[in-house]
């Protein structure tokens, strides 16, 4: 029987070579992770024939995996806080490649539905697990950067979710492919295991919390408003992003806008790149002004909302280049969910943090749930036969402005409610953007 890991007290921080090494094993993790979530959206159409499944059904796959998903992330983050990053990625991994495995193997429903839960149990341990490590191995200061970049960086998974896994497809058919899926997982969760450490050398910890210690800490984490504002915050930025590259973006692109398989796979690649650029500049916007994090939380969704406005609206078939403004601005909604996260951290202390970071991720996959069973249902609802078109496809997608409104009001409320407990407990006022700006510009 292995001990839990206790929790962090003190120690030192350190951001060399071993800390990078550290979160580079837990980057590599999580881009694995994302890779196998990813992966039955690229072969959608494929997965389609192979289960004879519907629209609303191929829909029923992902959605499962994210409902599995966002309900363990607060068992999760509190397993986390208990057990530590390296059993967890290790854990995780090696769940996940059994998911691939079974979805490899069977020609059913049902057995994909497994499978996809599975993936959808080890992707959840994974993420939060990266997040602790950046705590824990960097200071402060640098800590939003290091979570923009893990969050990037790991997106890259689905870059390999697009072209490698469609060629192989194509090269190996389906249970080929799906086992050399799961035969990364196992290699990744063993380089976990070998690798990774969950606190540096000399670090000062805390015993193990007891049950009613774990509890007490999960409360507090709820009670907190900058949790519930990350939460809000990883609910509104996150899910326009997720399910147009999870599932719903390669359709909208073959079936919807004609373009080749070839086309949309670059598309969805660029979707991931160019994100790798914006992550890092929003990170160092919110270390260098934390107060105003909610100001790029709305400016993500405003611009999100905009750009489908215009795809949506144009009319018959979008354009190229608009397709291509499109996809750059739903690349700013994964950074701008990281956001969420650094709420999460700033808030909460290094006890509790584990918790806090599996509530907030709750919120963006809630929302991507709830998006892409809609759009698979509305289709059916359409096109009951099948065969569904671009007015199906626009309609289907209009569906999202529904949970921007119910988003940015959530923001608004639990910014307003930080506000004033850190006027009360700290005795810090944060003046509206506006006479900041002017106060800012009349000092110059």
């Amino acid at each position: 029987m292995t001990l839990p890991v206790p929790a962090v007290a003190s120690g030192p921080v350190p951001s060399g070579r071993r800390a990078l090494l550290v979160w580079l094993l837990g980057v590599l993790a999580y881009g694995v992770a994302v890779f196998h979530r990813g992966s039955l959206g690229v072969a959608g159409l494929a997965a389609q024939h192979r289960f004879g499944a519907s629209a609303a059904e191929l829909g029923l796959f992902s959605m499962l995996q994210l409902a599995v998903y966002a309900g363990m992330q607060v068992p999760a983050g509190v397993l986390l806080d208990r057990y530590g990053s390296r059993r967890m990625l290790t854990a995780g991994a090696l769940v996940m490649a059994a998911g691939q495995a079974v979805l490899a193997t069977t020609d059913t429903v049902p057995g994909a539905v497994v499978a996809r839960v599975l993936v959808g149990v080890g992707d959840a341990l994974t993420f939060i697990s990266v997040l602790r490590l950046v705590t824990v191995w960097f200071p402060p200061r640098r800590a939003p950067v290091f979570t923009q970049l893990t969050g990037i960086l790991g997106q890259l998974g689905q870059v390999a979710a697009t072209f490698p896994l469609v060629a192989l497809l194509h090269d190996a058919g389906w249970t080929r492919t799906f086992l050399s899926v799961a035969a990364a997982g196992l290699v990744v969760g063993l380089l976990a295991l070998a690798g990774v450490r969950d606190v540096p050398a000399g670090t000062v910890v805390l015993p193990p919390a007891g049950l009613p210690e774990v509890r007490s800490r999960l409360a507090d984490a709820w009670r907190e408003p900058g949790t519930r504002l990350g939460l809000w915050t990883h609910f509104s930025t996150q899910f326009s992003g997720t399910v147009f590259g999870l599932l719903w973006g390669y359709p909208f692109l073959v079936v919807g806008q004609g373009l080749s398989p070839h086309a949309a796979g670059l598309l969805l690649s660029l979707l991931v790149l160019a994100g790798i650029g914006i992550g890092p500049s929003l990170g160092a916007l919110a270390g260098r002004w934390p107060f105003r994090r909610s100001v790029l939380v709305r400016g993500i969704v405003l611009a999100s909302a905009s750009a489908w406005a215009v795809v949506l609206l144009w009319p018959g078939r979008a354009p190229l280049w608009l397709l291509v403004v499109l996809v750059l601005v739903l690349a700013s909604n994964g950074p701008g969910s990281m956001l969420g996260f650094d709420y999460a951290r700033t808030d909460n202390p290094a006890d509790r943090l584990g918790s806090a970071s599996g509530i907030v991720n709750v919120g963006g996959f809630v929302a991507s749930l709830t998006t892409v069973l809609s759009i698979g249902v509305v289709l059916d609802l359409l096109a009951p036969a099948g065969g569904y078109g671009l007015g199906d496809l626009k309609v289907a997608f209009a569906l999202q402005y529904l949970l921007w409104a119910v988003g940015l009001q959530r923001v608004a409320h639990h910014r307003r409610a930080l506000r004033r407990v850190r006027l009360a407990q700290r005795g810090v006022l944060v003046d509206p953007l506006h006479q900041a700006v002017r106060r800012r510009l009349r000092s110059r």
